[in-house]
């Protein structure tokens, strides 16, 4: 099988690393943040942050052939745990409470003004 780099100019890290990769039908991201595409910098607060993420997490799997249903397991690290935007957001992605994703919330320190970031793990049928 031959690996696939997935690459969103958008937010694309500066590194020379993709956002995610491809291999058969698994798709693993690095660290999505929630970076305004208009401007490359981070939103100001955790709420515009957290739906920024989460609305860039759906791009790539998309980009990489698969859909947010696709999604089995999402870990996100927080500077300080406030579930409430992360449980907005995450309603509005996986819709139907029957069919989410695993997920872990972890706290950890962070680059000066990032509040969150996530990575996850999809299973393309």
């Amino acid at each position: 099988m031959q690996r696939r780099s997935i690459h969103i100019d958008e937010f694309a890290h500066a590194s020379p690393i993709p956002n995610a990769s491809r291999i058969g039908n698994l798709i693993a991201s690095g660290f999505i943040r929630g970076t305004d595409p208009a401007t490359g910098k981070l939103a100001a607060t955790l709420q515009e942050q957290c739906a920024l993420m989460f609305g860039h997490m759906k791009r790539c799997v998309e980009k990489g052939g698969g859909r947010a249903e696709d999604i089995i397991k999402v870990t996100i690290w927080v500077e300080k745990i406030d579930r409430k935007p992360i449980n907005e957001e995450w309603v509005k992605v996986f819709p139907d409470p029957e069919s989410r994703p695993a997920r872990q919330v972890c706290v950890m320190e962070m680059e000066p003004g990032v509040a969150i970031q996530c990575e996850f793990l999809a299973v393309v049928s």
